[in-house]
């Protein structure tokens, strides 16, 4: 078991290209902090990462013997 945090998806200040509800091309601009639910994409990036550092814990240990 460990924990996990994460910190807030910075808003991007850039204008963006979308779609308004009838369908129109329009730029929309960011005022304040709008963060994107970073929730559907925790677990596979918790899940990649704790990969990444048992291997690497795995690889030190087995060069250390050598």
């Amino acid at each position: 078991r460990f924990r996990v945090a994460f910190k807030p998806v910075a808003t991007l200040l850039k204008p963006q290209p979308t779609t308004d509800t009838e369908g129109h091309a329009v730029m929309s601009k960011a005022r304040g902090r709008h963060d994107p639910c970073v929730v559907p994409r925790a677990v596979p990036i918790v899940e990649a990462m704790a990969a990444i550092v048992i291997l690497d814990a795995l690889l030190s240990a087995r060069t250390a013997r050598i």
